[in-house]
């Protein structure tokens, strides 16, 4: 103990701790000390916990941020029913779905209260303060069905895209749009991030099979690529924003993943760099939350139903400087004919795949090698949401259940935490598939009841 190694050594050691490990490191000595509370040790933990995104964020403390964040993720995973303030609200506009901005999920909103987005059938978008349960704005009935929603929590700001191609972004605090962009085609999917740079990015996907970068929140067209001979079905964002999957409606239509970089630098011109896997019957994909560069398809195999689940590696190289885009499958499995068909997917870690199965809830590798089967809901599993830290699932048995990542565990395990109704005392049955999200402190969930009554659900973790 009394030899001191230099610093850059030292560090090189502390990097394959754990947050434990390294807050008892810290107790040796002022010199340990000192290198134990390193700000970039911290932020890869952070990093490593929850998203790879967080690494380019700008914050006070990574240390802090970690333990704060670590103190709410351990109150939630005990928490029970009687730990939550419930709140409910009805609405005669009858709400479709939430998106939502939770503080809890992302640094940079700090000790904001928890907002959720909610479209309405009379084509309205409303604000909720998910602690105080009331509506905190509603906007005027829109010409159109609005057909899309999207939220970036990082800048307040709120998106929507309906059946006339009107995109228009929102302010999560005011009920007037900042800016308004008309497209030719209807909107069919959408999606928003921030780039390294700190730069908001607006994508859409129209029903004529074109791909729209926008910049945010002026709504300037950056580019305009045709991605499909039909309109886009799905735009999904990988954790590093440095690819973007987009597959169509038409089933036989093969899917791509787009390299941002061509959509976002006119220097590319009108020649985006993309990857097409040749994979039909796509169902579902997810990027690994918690990997830069590998997601997860699940297709069916063929005319049979038989469901398959693909995993990839996205790769970009520039051989002789010319840059190419090039996927590899890594791993794959074909469910066995005793598993129900699933409707829903989520990947973490990039080692393991979450689905539904009827009424049970799968952990399988990515090889297809069961981990563990979860049975607590008696009726099929309609919707499941997942972010690096929690599996959230409602079911038609008018219950909703959370689980959590158990990071203590050698392999990727998830842990049951509480089983909540998805409305206090009413057992009638859903009209409609119920939908929930959550974060460190809060679950929201929005259930249609028969006689087409719609209830936003809020629960607040009292902490």
């Amino acid at each position: 103990m009394e030899m001191q190694l230099p610093e850059v050594p030292m560090v090189h050691i502390f990097s394959f701790l754990d947050a434990a490990s390294l807050l008892r490191a810290g107790q040796v000595s002022k010199y340990w000390k000192s290198i134990a509370d390193e700000e970039h040790l911290w932020r890869k933990l952070c990093q490593r916990r929850w998203s790879i995104a967080w690494g380019g964020l700008q914050v006070p403390s990574w240390k802090q941020l970690f333990l704060t964040h670590t103190r709410r993720e351990h109150c939630m995973m005990r928490a029970r029913r009687q730990d939550f303030a419930y709140k409910e609200s009805t609405d005669s506009f009858g709400l479709l779905k939430p998106l939502a901005y939770f503080s809890g999920s992302d640094p940079s909103m700090g000790d904001q209260k928890p907002i959720v987005c909610t479209v309405s059938s009379k084509c309205m978008l409303c604000a909720w303060d998910v602690q105080e349960g009331f509506m905190i704005w509603c906007s005027p009935a829109q010409p159109s069905s609005i057909k899309c929603l999207a939220t970036l929590p990082q800048k307040s700001l709120v998106f929507t895209g309906d059946a006339l191609g009107t995109i228009k972004v929102w302010n999560c605090q005011d009920e007037d749009p900042l800016a308004t962009l008309s497209l030719p085609s209807s909107c069919t999917s959408m999606e928003v991030f921030l780039t390294d740079d700190d730069r908001p990015v607006l994508m859409i996907g129209d029903s004529e099979g074109d791909i729209h970068t926008l910049t945010v929140p002026e709504l300037q067209i950056v580019s305009c690529v045709n991605a499909f001979e039909c309109p886009v079905f799905c735009l999904s964002c990988s954790p590093n924003k440095k690819w973007i999957f987009a597959s169509g409606t038409h089933e036989f239509t093969l899917p791509k993943v787009f390299y941002t970089d061509s959509l976002l630098s006119p220097s590319f011109g009108t020649h985006a760099l993309f990857v097409t896997f040749l994979m039909t019957f796509c169902t579902r994909v997810s990027w690994a939350l918690k990997r830069a560069n590998r997601l997860t398809v699940m297709l069916r195999k063929d005319f049979f139903g038989r469901v398959e689940f693909s995993t990839l590696d996205i790769t970009v190289e520039s051989p002789g400087g010319s840059t190419t885009v090039s996927g590899h499958e890594i791993a794959s499995f074909i469910l066995t004919d005793n598993i129900d068909a699933p409707q829903c997917m989520g990947v973490c870690d990039g080692t393991t795949v979450v689905f539904d199965s009827g009424p049970h809830l799968l952990l399988v590798t990515i090889d297809g090698y069961l981990l563990q089967k979860f049975n607590h809901h008696q009726n099929i599993i309609c919707s499941l949401w997942m972010d690096p830290v929690h599996v959230l699932t409602t079911s038609m048995d008018n219950y909703l259940h959370l689980y959590m990542w158990d990071e203590g565990a050698f392999l990727p395990r998830l842990q049951s935490c509480c089983h909540l109704e998805q409305r206090k005392d009413d057992m009638r049955p859903n009209c409609d598939y119920p939908i929930a999200i959550c974060d460190n402190t809060s679950i929201v969930c929005v259930v249609s009841k028969s006689g087409r009554a719609s209830f936003l659900v809020m629960y607040s973790l009292n902490m």
